[in-house]
This record gives structure tokens, sequence and C-alpha cells, in this order.
């Protein structure tokens, strides 16, 4: 078996992928939580990441969006999504901007830790779609500029974790 890592590089085009190779999200429900920090971008974010799902086959009303003031709060929002919902998987969208205090370091380890907790403790899919940038532009460059469209990469990596975790589910149950 041979592995393939990708790592998302500046030349990276976050928004190309084989659609080939997407599983159908045809009967799954999707939950999206998106910071009001840096709407501009989280709106963009927002719109790659929904037209994606739906774009394979995520029906409208299967997809829940819900706003939370900072990409702080994404992992609480997530939280909430599964305690009141029942989703399949929770894309965490949202955007930091280096600043010149060391706030940046901690609100970015804070989600990121805290997403990928919650994943393991919910044993479901939480995806980190959150910019972690140095500049405004380079948010703009990841979230429908020339390096794609971050909230695509999310959508793409919610749909094929919870296709793994369904699978998975299956394969165990028989």
């Amino acid at each position: 078996m041979t592995i393939l890592a990708i790592m998302t590089t500046k030349k990276t085009n976050l928004s190309v992928y084989n659609p080939d190779m997407i599983p159908s999200g045809k009967d799954l429900r999707i939950g999206i939580v998106v910071s009001e920090w840096n709407t501009t971008i989280t709106n963009s974010l927002l719109e790659g990441a929904y037209s994606t799902l739906v774009k394979h086959g995520v029906a409208d009303e299967n997809i829940t969006v819900e706003h939370v003031p900072g990409s702080f709060e994404l992992p609480t929002g997530a939280k909430f999504m599964f305690k009141y919902g029942k989703y399949d998987a929770v894309i965490c969208l949202g955007c930091v901007i280096q600043g010149e205090t060391r706030h940046f370091d901690f609100i970015c380890d804070a989600v990121a830790n805290a997403i990928a907790q919650l994943a393991m403790d919910e044993n479901r899919p939480v995806i980190f779609g959150v910019l972690t940038t140095n500049d405004m532009q380079q948010a703009i460059d990841r979230s429908g500029g020339k390096h794609g469209n971050k909230g695509v990469e999310a959508a793409i990596t919610a749909l094929k974790m919870a296709d793994m975790r369904i699978r998975m589910k299956k394969s165990t149950s028989k």
C-alpha cells in the first residue's frame, strides 16, 4: 500500500480536486459553524463549502449553518451542533490574521486543539477550515482568490471523513 501525503503550500490551489474521488453526500447531514470575525473572508469560505457540499449530493435541507462571534467560539458551536442535532460531520470555518501581539498564537492553538479534541470526544469528523494567515491578502488568496478556497477543501474533507466513518461502522457491525 502506498501512502501519499499532500501538504498545502503557497503554490497549492485549495479548490483543485478530482471529483471522481469524492464520495456522495446524498444521505449526509452536515453542520457548518462560521465565525463572524473577518466576515468578508468567512462568507467566502462558507460559499465555497456550501456549494461543494451541494455539488456532491448533500441536500440543502441537510446542511445547517450557524454563526458564532469569532474563531475561538467555533469548537463550542460545533459541540452544540452535535449535542442538539444529528450531524455526520461539522465544518468549522474561520479566519485569524496575524496582528502585532501574541493573541494570534493563543487563538490559533486553542481553536486547533479544541477542534481536534472535539472530534475525538464525539467520534465524528470536526473539520478545521480556519485560515491562519499573516495578512489580509493571504486570507483573500485562500478564500476564493489565487490559491482557491479553503471552504471547498473543508467540505471535501467532511465528505470523505463522514463516508469513512459510515463505512467503518458498517464493516464492524457485520
